[in-house]
């Protein structure tokens, strides 16, 4: 270090003490560096304890979501085995409903006569049959439609074959020609219906208490097949 000189001039004196300083200082930033490089330099508490609480809340996301998953799974498997089991028989119960309708045809027709003695006997136990077969199939899920001349007009649940003029309101079932049958909540098969057009026109005036806008035709709302 250089001798004081008292004859120096004060600036100059202030420029050697800024400059001794700022030397000491970078020093000491170098010392503290290196120190930091060797060791590593450990995060803050604060710092530590956010990163520790964003992992957790991304974790506790991913579960949730995964949890969610899991139950949409199971109640979509559920659903399946419950369709699987509940329309299985759907095949097999659409080709005995061909069985119900002969023994109910054979029961209408021996019930319009008057049988006596075997004959009776023997239609009894064919109704007793038809009753048996029925129960049998709704034991299974397979119900019988019967509409009845009134009923409102379901195109869910039955087909209309023919339109006819009627003491009904229009559009609601005028007559029943096959009963239908559902499983769950499905149509197995659609009742075979006639749908009502309304009053008949009358003699005297020629003209239907039907409003006109209730006429059958096109547009009338009520899907016809023939």
């Amino acid at each position: 270090m250089a001798e004081k000189n008292d004859d120096q001039p004060i600036e100059d004196r202030i420029e050697e003490i800024e400059a001794a300083e700022a030397e000491a200082l970078a020093e000491a930033e170098a010392e503290e560096a290196a120190m930091a490089e060797d060791e590593g330099e450990a995060p803050s508490p604060e710092a530590a304890i956010r990163a520790l609480q964003a992992e957790l809340e991304d974790t506790r996301d991913r579960l949730l979501r995964a949890a969610a998953e899991v139950q949409n799974a199971r109640r979509r498997a559920e659903k399946e085995v419950k369709d699987a089991r509940q329309y299985a028989i759907s095949g097999f119960a659409g080709d005995i409903l061909n069985v119900a309708d002969n023994l109910s045809r054979a029961l209408h027709v021996a019930q319009s006569e008057s049988l006596e003695g075997p004959a009776k006997t023997l239609v009894d136990g064919v109704a007793l049959t038809e009753k048996t077969l029925l129960s049998t199939l709704e034991r299974h899920g397979v119900k019988r439609v019967e509409p009845e001349p009134g009923d409102p007009f379901d195109p869910n649940h039955h087909q209309a074959t023919t339109q006819i003029p009627s003491e009904h309101k229009t559009g609601t079932i005028a007559a029943s020609f096959a009963p239908g049958y559902v499983i769950g909540g499905r149509t197995l098969r659609a009742a075979m219906v006639a749908v009502s057009a309304g009053q008949p026109a009358s003699k005297e005036g020629g003209r239907s208490d039907t409003p006109q806008g209730d006429t059958a035709g096109p547009g009338s709302g009520v899907d016809v097949k023939a």
